[in-house]
């Protein structure tokens, strides 16, 4: 309530189709019941009273859910006037027809009419101001603009209801005027109270709070209606205990499954977005020009000094890796032995290039027993690329040590390399390297309480523990 404005156009429009259907409905239930005086003797009456208001409600649908947004997706003001001006003239039409045969108006002018419409425009002209004044940059928040509005549809409601008390009994306004802030209270007392405890799996809090709320107002009036021997009391005790149960609890439960609904599908594609943008800035990254190319130099160099066996067996495995990311590194998930296979690649291609270091110690477990499943591409590479990137120093004695196990539905891996002081001069290459940032973000979106990622430095050395829930091969990717 803070944070942003409520949906009012949907608030507006919910609450003026429930005061509108009641009034219809209590104008169809009284057909020749003698609370509605206006029309004695005057069968036209009866239908004043149930098609004036719909056809009320009808403008109020074509302004309020029609014209209204397509004017602010389009700007074009011409249709707007020209539209609006032929849905007022038709309705002033109908509404003149019907109130002047049911003798409410005595002449072809009719002024309710235009009261209503000044009415609702005194509401648009009203939200305007509020937007004006209470909205940020100009207010801290939504709070204060919310509750005003939310006020002012209250405001108007009644004040439409009792400027038309002659389409409808003063009793019915008086109970829908009470009937509206009763409901949001009671829909609030709902979701705090009641569902939230449901949603969280107490329910036995949310059946003492139901209860409560049976054997409060309702009760109340039940227990005094009867003490005083009063059958219109306790009628209205019971009435009101069964709309609460009946219709208010069950559609503001429904309006919240919906509203939670529409929430979680929001959340599920903004994490698809951020899985698919992460995946696309991971796939740029991992191209690293500044390895290929060393890669290709190293092999180079084999050819010249070896034979043609090691130059093709490197050669095979970088086309190998090349593979996995211009194929596999797009589908969701692959088999754990194919990312195991790429960053075995990947090692042995390094291995090319330092094993003649003698100041560099390399240690390599890779223990693939218990390794089945399926598992999201690119995952287990960044962190040893990290190692080889920052762990390896020509000058002074540096290390890496690699063990990767798995066992029943997971898989770990441990990193551990030197760290040494930041180069002089920076290869710009390195910036292509993978962010660990990035990788978080790629294992909250795709492994969501289902990872572990420990990283721990000191000045002399990296440390990195990962560990991932993988996906059992009988489930499809």
């Amino acid at each position: 309530m803070k944070n942003k404005p409520l949906a009012f156009q949907e608030i507006e429009w919910w609450i003026v189709t429930f005061v509108f259907l009641i009034l219809v409905l209590v104008n169809i239930l009284s057909a020749g019941s003698s609370s509605f005086h206006y029309f004695p003797g005057n069968p036209t009456g009866y239908f004043a009273r149930v098609f004036i208001p719909l056809i009320l409600f009808l403008v109020f649908y074509l302004m309020h859910r029609v014209l209204i947004p397509r004017y602010r997706e389009t700007n074009r003001k011409g249709p707007f006037i020209g539209y609006g001006l032929l849905i007022f003239t038709l309705s002033y039409i109908l509404v003149s027809l019907f109130s002047v045969g049911s003798e409410i108006t005595n002449s072809p002018f009719t002024p309710f009419y235009f009261t209503a419409m000044a009415l609702y425009g005194g509401y648009l002209v009203w939200v305007l101001l509020l937007k004006e004044v209470f909205l940020p940059p100009k207010m801290d928040d939504y709070l204060t603009y919310n509750l005003l509005r939310l006020s002012s549809i209250f405001f108007f409601v009644v004040l439409f209801l009792f400027k038309f008390d002659f389409l409808v009994s003063r009793n019915i306004s008086v109970i829908l005027a009470l009937f509206l802030p009763a409901s949001i209270l009671v829909v609030l007392y709902n979701f705090f109270l009641i569902y939230r405890m449901r949603l969280h799996g107490k329910q036995r809090a949310a059946l003492w709070f139901n209860i409560l709320l049976i054997v409060g107002f309702p009760g109340f009036l039940l227990f005094v209606g009867l003490m005083q021997q009063d059958p219109g009391t306790v009628l209205l005790g019971l009435g009101t205990g069964l709309v609460i149960q009946l219709v208010v609890l069950p559609l503001s439960d429904l309006a919240f499954e919906k509203y939670f609904g529409m929430k979680g599908k929001i959340e599920t594609l903004s994490h698809q977005v951020d899985r698919g943008s992460a995946d696309l800035r991971f796939l740029k990254s991992q191209i690293n020009p500044h390895f290929l190319f060393n890669a290709l130099n190293t092999l180079y160099g084999a050819a010249l000094m070896e034979n043609a066996e090691k130059t093709s067996d490197g050669i095979q495995k970088l086309g190998d890796m090349m593979r996995f990311m211009l194929h596999e590194n797009q589908l969701d998930k692959i088999p754990l032995q194919r990312e195991i296979e790429y960053l075995r690649n990947y090692l042995d291609l390094q291995m090319l290039r330092f094993k003649k270091e003698d100041n560099l110690e390399i240690s390599i477990k890779l223990n693939e027993e218990h390794c089945e499943g399926t598992i999201a591409p690119m995952l287990l590479i960044p962190f040893v690329e990290n190692a080889f990137k920052h762990g390896i120093s020509t000058k002074n004695e540096s290390w890496i040590r690699i063990n990767l196990r798995c066992l029943a539905g997971s898989v770990h891996l441990d990193v551990v390399n030197s760290l040494h002081p930041p180069k002089a001069l920076k290869d710009p290459s390195d910036e292509s390297g993978i962010g660990l940032d990035n990788v978080r973000k790629r294992l909250q979106v795709l492994y969501p309480d289902r990872h572990d990622l420990t990283i721990v430095s000191n000045d002399t050395e990296h440390f990195v523990h990962f560990s991932v829930q993988i996906t059992p091969e009988t489930q499809k990717p």
